[in-house]
């Protein structure tokens, strides 16, 4: 496996071994001592499954308390993935990294926790597991505009799909300082 760091401490694109025979192929998607030695040592404790059709905008999510260390892959498709950093006194604060995961790259995303987590679909169709390092608690829910301008993430859709609460979503700049996670340095 292949772990190639990203301009944001922490978060990474993971290239798993993938071996190919004229029977298709086979990768291993998650071996705990082995993502360990990368410096993935998140304790996953919950899968999530998503499916949805091309021009989807899901984000951007992140959950406070109970913040969520993520481990994102395409089963089925291609997404564009956007991970932003919005731990408090975090020196990438407001950065983001945007990675496109499909079926046939097979590359995985690592996303540590207190970062706001979306992405759009690009296929007709995209299949989309992730890991998390806490449960889904709806008490925690929280999520920072897609479209916030500060942020100028650089989305490859002009006109997506989105949910109602997606769209309701504040700028980073308006979120309550006490609604955004705390950087941790080490």
């Amino acid at each position: 496996m292949n772990i190639v760091p990203t301009d944001i401490d922490g978060v990474l694109i993971i290239e798993p071994d993938v071996f190919k025979d004229n029977r298709g192929f086979f990768l291993e998607t998650y071996q705990k001592k082995r993502y360990a030695a990368a410096g993935i040592n998140s304790d996953f404790i919950q899968d999530n499954l998503s499916y949805s059709v091309r021009g989807t905008l899901r984000g951007l999510h992140y959950q406070l308390p109970n913040t969520q260390a993520k481990m994102v892959q395409v089963l089925k498709g291609e997404i564009y993935d956007v991970a932003v950093d919005i731990r408090r006194g975090s020196p990438s604060f407001g950065q983001w990294i945007g990675v496109h995961l499909s079926d046939d790259n097979k590359r995985q995303l690592f996303i540590p926790e207190g970062f706001a987590h979306g992405f759009c679909v690009l296929s007709e169709t995209a299949l989309f597991i992730y890991k998390c390092s806490d449960y889904y608690t709806p008490e925690s829910e929280k999520g920072i505009l897609w479209s916030d301008p500060e942020l100028d993430i650089n989305w490859p859709v002009n006109d997506p799909i989105l949910s109602e609460k997606d769209g309701r979503y504040i700028c980073l700049s308006k979120v309550e300082y006490e609604n955004l996670p705390v950087y941790e340095d080490g």
